[in-house]
């Protein structure tokens, strides 16, 4: 499942293969952003990551990442600054990694540590990102705790595009009883974006290796746990939130 963030990821939320519940609905709605985000290139913004663009009425009720760019420009500017040779291995070998530059987005950092100041403004409620999901528990730090006018969360420095192959997009699609859209030509698709200050992969939110290894029929993406790569997981994630 493609949280991480995403919760992060992306945030945080991570993680992802709830993708073409969001399709449906979206769809219909951007049909005229998604063809010209089909337009060529080795990257294509995939419809699970549409909610993390405020075009896209889904990021009202988003608790990551958000763009002000529209997916056109954004997708453009990618492919520009695209380069095979700076792909970075993910937790899987159909997900890959690219980190670029943040001078092109407003896009703020969404993940704080914990402090014995702040850790009173933690909150934690049960969520799925869609109705075939299990909830979870999950915890945050709601944004207007944190911030203030006067104290805004940073630019993020960089971002980290989380990728997923086409051959596994469409294995997944098929999973989930999709039909695989002969249109979708690059051979790489966003499914998540992560606001960072660093240029490299924060670790994933344990929830969603968890997720992930539910299988693609329950939202995941079927990748067994790997207890070094949770036990990380866990070390980031017992000192720091994302914020939602």
């Amino acid at each position: 499942m493609r949280s991480f963030l995403l919760l992060a990821f992306t945030s945080v939320r991570s993680p992802l293969t709830a993708r073409q519940r969001l399709f449906t609905d979206i769809s219909l709605r951007m049909s005229s952003s998604s063809s010209t985000t089909n337009a060529e290139g080795s990257l294509l913004i995939d419809p699970f990551c549409y909610r993390q663009f405020s075009e896209n009425e889904a990021s009202h009720t988003y608790g990551g990442s958000v763009f002000s760019n529209s997916m056109e420009s954004f997708t453009e500017v990618v492919n520009q600054r695209y380069d095979e040779s700076n792909l970075k291995e993910g937790y899987a070998p159909f997900c890959k990694h690219i980190f670029l530059l943040n001078d092109f987005t407003d896009a703020r950092v969404n993940v704080l540590p914990i402090t014995p100041e702040n850790e009173h403004c933690l909150r934690t409620k049960y969520e799925a990102r869609n109705e075939k999901e299990l909830p979870v528990l999950a915890r945050h730090f709601p944004q207007e705790l944190v911030t203030s006018a006067d104290k805004p969360l940073p630019v993020a420095k960089y971002l980290d595009l989380i990728l997923y192959s086409r051959e596994q997009i469409n294995k997944e699609n098929a999973a989930m009883n999709k039909g695989k859209d002969t249109s979708l030509t690059a051979p790489w698709g966003i499914i998540s974006i992560k606001a960072q200050d660093v240029d490299y992969e924060l670790p994933m939110n344990p929830i969603t290796i968890l997720r992930n290894a539910l299988g693609k029929e329950e939202g995941g993406s079927g990748i067994p746990i790997d207890r070094e790569a949770y036990m990380a997981a866990y070390n980031y994630w017992k000192d720091n939130a994302s914020i939602s």
